[in-house]
């Protein structure tokens, strides 16, 4: 692992709010941390950038100029104009001369110049933040749910940043509480009540379910016994013995099924880890 988390316990006072935690972050990769509010995501970014320091574990990470990091809350001066905030970031991180016309075209913002940062939508917002953060071209990039609350055009233009970041040789670490976009990553580590629920690839995940996941439709009724939860207009069902109940249909899993499967599993001890991304 070149750089992340590596078996980090983190304690506010008597409460483990991280419990022997490992996020990677590899050069050219996207790592998803995913999981709800309160499952230690913040936490676990901010021990890797530096703002927390671990009870336990190691964290490696390039020198602090050499990160980009993007709290939950923005990051962005609100009375400085588009332009401004980049030209202030690059002068902050000790870049002479740097593109700010370069970086306004890539986040898509040439447009939005000189419009003050407070004046900007929620989504413009979320792009200048992840530019100041690229505006140094940094080693390490790391981004606090940069997606939530967005239009989903906004999301879509900010996937392409992470990606294209990733694509440039930056290790990238983004925190989000939307599953699907765990698919979009690397490798997904998927976290509740500050533990590690499963990580690896999405595919890899969703493919290590245990037991059998069955659908089932809404019309025909709530299906009897086992554990089950709601899912689009029918129910999804999970055997951990692989019977599924009379008039279920066998479904392969997608990461959705298999967040939920592994919260369900942590919840009854059967499983060996524990996360609890149970959004739909």
């Amino acid at each position: 692992m070149r750089w992340g988390l590596d078996g980090v316990t983190v304690r506010f006072g008597s409460r483990v709010v991280l419990a022997d935690v490992t996020v990677p972050a590899e050069p050219s990769a996207v790592t998803v941390v995913v999981g709800g509010d309160g499952a230690g995501k913040s936490t676990c970014l901010r021990s890797l950038v530096g703002l927390v320091r671990p009870d336990e574990g190691r964290v490696s990470r390039p020198p602090k100029t050499r990160i980009g990091y993007v709290p939950a809350t923005g990051g962005l001066y609100p009375d400085l104009t588009v332009a401004e905030n980049l030209a202030f970031a690059a002068s902050s991180y000790g870049v002479r001369g740097a593109d700010v016309g370069a970086m306004l075209d890539r986040i898509g913002l040439a447009g939005a110049r000189d419009r003050l940062g407070g004046r900007l939508s929620g989504g413009m917002q979320r792009k200048l933040s992840v530019g100041l953060a690229l505006i140094h071209g940094p080693d390490l990039l790391v981004l606090d749910e940069p997606t939530t609350g967005v239009d989903p055009v906004s999301r879509m233009e900010l996937w392409r940043l992470v990606s294209g970041a990733a694509a440039g040789g930056t290790a990238v670490v983004v925190a989000t509480t939307y599953v699907n976009e765990a698919e979009r990553g690397t490798r997904a580590v998927l976290l509740d009540d500050g533990r590690v629920l499963a990580d690896g690839s999405a595919a890899d995940i969703a493919a290590g379910v245990p037991g059998a996941v069955g659908r089932r439709p809404a019309r025909d009724g709530v299906p009897p016994g086992g554990e089950r939860w709601r899912r689009g207009a029918g129910w999804r069902v999970w055997s951990p013995s692989g019977d599924l109940p009379e008039g279920t249909e066998a479904v392969r899993p997608d990461l959705h099924d298999a967040a939920i499967v592994a919260a369900l599993a942590a919840e009854r001890g059967t499983g060996g880890r524990s996360a609890g991304a149970k959004e739909e």
